[in-house]
């Protein structure tokens, strides 16, 4: 099954966070598998801005640069992605980056990896892996 990180997600495994090892154990598993883990660039610029805000730009760069050797796919946003974004969006109290989340894991038939509680507003319209 695929499975789409979450900002969240990714976050929580940098910084080992309570339930960063469901997230390495994932991609572990990739690894294994030869496959990858879904991101959107929606969703990695947010890891990119969040590291950036908390420990400089210079970090963020650094983890940029991580990001781009583990088994992560980052998907370009296209516009049906955007239009099942929106869709989100419109009838769910959701950060509208976390509906790119939504909306490739809807896509993809994927499992969204994540501890943001916010997804629960969807928790009936994707599968959820809680960190």
């Amino acid at each position: 099954m695929n499975k789409v990180l979450d900002s969240y997600a990714l976050l929580a495994f940098f910084e080992k966070e309570p339930g960063y090892e469901v997230v390495k154990n994932a991609l572990a598993e990739a690894l294994e598998k030869d496959s990858f883990l879904l991101m959107t660039t929606i969703n990695a610029g947010e890891v990119y801005y969040i590291i950036a805000r908390e420990l400089g730009i210079g970090k963020a760069e650094e983890i940029w640069e991580v990001i781009k050797t583990l088994p992560v796919e980052i998907v370009e946003v296209d516009a049906e992605l955007a239009k099942e974004a929106a869709r989100f969006k419109a009838r769910f109290s959701i950060s509208y980056a976390d509906c790119f989340v939504a909306a490739l894991a809807r896509m993809k038939k994927a499992e969204i990896i994540t501890g943001d509680k916010e997804f629960e507003n969807i928790a009936r319209e994707v599968r959820i892996k809680w960190i």
